[in-house]
């Protein structure tokens, strides 16, 4: 993995940010999973679609599966990689999760967008 140059300060501060956030709206379980946190029992405004990575924090509803997580994990990986640009090279990527190279990256069917 090559990390674009302060994409590890991005990436740090992205997941201090998002611990406090997910140890203040979460009214589920918080739990580790092979470096990522995931809190459960967060507000359905406070992600996007099942669930968000945002730095090494997951944050859902309930949907923590063990595809969901790998699929996770491959995010994480991805906030690794650039750091703060994350949000907006994601953006840029499109909505559409058939099309968005993250989403593929971390694979479609991991993530629900495809059945099995």
């Amino acid at each position: 993995m090559n990390a674009w140059p302060f994409a590890r300060i991005g990436y740090l501060y992205a997941t201090a940010v998002a611990l406090a956030w997910g140890t203040l709206l979460s009214t589920g379980k918080i739990e580790r999973y092979e470096g990522l946190w995931v809190f459960r029992g967060m507000p359905r405004w406070a992600f996007r679609r099942g669930g968000s990575c945002v730095g090494s924090c997951y944050f859902t509803d309930n949907n923590v599966s063990p595809s969901v997580l790998r699929h996770e994990l491959v995010h994480r990986s991805q906030w690794q990689r650039f750091g703060l640009a994350m949000p907006l090279l994601y953006a840029l990527a499109g909505q559409d999760p058939l099309k968005n190279r993250f989403e593929i990256e971390a694979g479609l069917s991991d993530g629900g967008y495809l059945k099995r």
